[in-house]
């Protein structure tokens, strides 16, 4: 799983808990997608192992636990909804079924980020899941992510986007 650790000497920030509890909720939805784990298997194994805590040697971010659990239920809950938006964002010919389990899972947990967390500008959420994609994938990958979840920003909030 991808790294994040907190540099020495720069304070713990809310964005930071946040982007943390992000790369969680990817590599969570992603578990789940591929070894077909329960949410409430991947909870306890992601509150007890790897938010904040020390794994392999590697000391990762603490992330905020309630934004995670917010990201990966919401995403669980409200993926037959999701997985249509995102099927129609993507290229002709690609649906989302062909793409990798972890760009499904970053796609997943930006759309619904988009469309419930409106707490958080659109653009920091595409933004947050291109540097989440970005630790796991090329960067021709994360293009696809951006426009991807910029074409689902534009639907649920135009006003932020631009509907252009």
């Amino acid at each position: 799983m991808a790294e994040i650790k907190k540099p020495a000497g720069v304070p713990e920030k809310k964005a930071n808990r946040r982007g943390a509890a992000r790369l969680a909720a990817v590599q969570a939805l992603y578990q789940m997608d591929i070894a077909g784990a329960g949410i409430n298997d991947i909870f306890a194994e992601f509150e007890s192992h790897w938010l904040g805590n020390e794994v392999e040697g590697d000391t990762y971010l603490p992330a905020e636990a309630a934004f995670f659990r917010d990201v990966v239920s919401g995403v669980v809950r409200d993926q037959k909804k999701l997985d249509p938006l995102i099927d129609e964002a993507l290229s002709k010919g690609w649906p989302l079924k062909r793409i990798e389990a972890i760009l499904r899972a970053v796609l997943r947990a930006g759309a619904y980020e988009l469309q419930h967390r409106k707490d958080v500008p659109g653009r920091v959420v595409v933004s947050e899941y291109v540097d989440v994609a970005n630790a796991f994938v090329d960067r021709e990958e994360t293009g696809m992510v951006n426009a991807v979840l910029d074409q689902i920003g534009r639907q649920f909030r135009g006003d932020e986007f631009g509907r252009g």
